[in-house]
């Protein structure tokens, strides 16, 4: 089972409010912590310090915290790759390495006494992982955690984010990615468009985002890369990360009527196996509404995303949901009643044959 994280930027912020947002995002059961240490520009001892007491309040809500880190880091702070005691002594979980070395120092990170996880960019596209991997690491104490990018448009494209992903899940590594917040107003750095790994995830509902990268597989845990997301966004994350099967968004029509809500809303549906290009059937509303009425009304030609739901005409399939995957004309029989929101329209292209889903309406 994955974990859901999130963020905090200690230089960027104060003591009380990382304690406040560790305290919320536990509450939602939130484990994972991500943090960095790419530059230490202040007093060094002083920084380590009000690092070292976010840290310690993570680790008393049994929370993980991964630090990142970079070459330049290790010799300002006059540690070495072979000795990661003083992440030790900080409490780190593990340690991210923003920038990597050269294959052989990472396994031989993998094996410190510690226990400390190594945690290594998974966004390159490189043969990386398969060189570290050839120095015979410790893959308990190894993971693949993908960039996340600050810059409008800079962010990973979908092709190059599965073909990154495949390269650490061939050898069963842990995955993560990082999704947007749109209430968080901050990042590592001053300049920000929120912060996620995929570029079409920036302008997405923190919960779209979590169910799209639920339904493409290959990514465990998934983390806020900004700080500070509202209480409703990691409400809405752990919804939709825990869910058994995943929720899509539909507007419903104005003149859909009792029968038809129950169809879409009060119903688990299913997307049946021997399927179609032109729909997306969800048979059983009719079995289990047969008894209810279903005249036409609304029997306009349909679109991809419009909902629909076979009416009387259709004779033994009146009351079947269904979800268009193509345009079609109506001869009648179909009642268009709703539509997948056009946010969520991409997810479509996603749900599997014989896999479950529901439907919330939303205005």
């Amino acid at each position: 089972m994955g974990k859901l994280g999130i963020s905090i930027y200690p230089e960027r912020s104060t003591f009380e409010k990382d304690k406040a947002y560790l305290d919320l995002a536990h509450k939602y059961g939130f484990k994972r912590v991500f943090t960095s240490l790419l530059q230490i520009k202040e007093d060094k001892e002083k920084v380590l310090a009000e690092f070292k007491a976010v840290v310690d309040y993570a680790n008393s809500l049994d929370m993980e915290v991964m630090v990142d880190i970079n070459p330049a880091l290790f010799e300002q702070l006059e540690i070495s790759y072979d000795d990661l005691s003083f992440f030790d002594k900080m409490g780190a979980y593990g340690v991210r390495l923003d920038l990597g070395f050269t294959g052989a120092e990472e396994a031989k990170m993998t094996r410190n006494p510690y226990g400390i996880k190594i945690e290594i960019n998974m966004s390159q596209g490189t043969n990386y992982v398969d060189n570290i991997m050839s120095y015979s690491p410790n893959t308990d104490n190894l993971l693949g955690s993908h960039n996340f990018y600050p810059h409008r448009y800079s962010g990973l494209g979908f092709d190059h984010f599965m073909y990154c992903t495949k390269k650490f899940k061939k050898y069963n590594l842990n995955t993560m990615a990082f999704v947007n917040s749109h209430d968080a107003t901050f990042g590592p750095w001053p300049t920000q468009d929120g912060l996620c790994s995929l570029e079409e995830h920036r302008d997405l509902e923190i919960s779209t985002q979590v169910k799209h990268l639920k339904l493409i597989g290959g990514i465990d845990d998934i983390l806020v890369g900004n700080a500070y997301a509202s209480e409703a966004e990691l409400a809405a994350m752990a919804d939709a990360f825990n869910a058994p099967e995943p929720t899509l968004k539909v507007v419903a029509y104005k003149d859909i009527t009792d029968a038809e809500h129950k169809c879409l809303f009060d119903s688990e549906h299913s997307y049946r196996g021997d399927k179609s290009d032109y729909i997306l059937r969800s048979t059983m509303t009719r079995v289990w509404y047969a008894d209810k009425e279903f005249p036409a009304h609304n029997t306009v030609d349909i679109t991809r995303g419009d909902v629909l739901i076979d009416n009387v005409g259709y004779g033994q399939y009146k009351g079947e949901t269904q979800i268009a995957l193509k345009e079609m004309k109506n001869d009648g029989r179909v009642n268009v009643v709703g539509r997948i929101s056009d946010d969520e329209l991409f997810l479509l292209g996603y749900l599997k044959p014989w896999s479950g889903f529901k439907m919330l309406e939303v205005k």
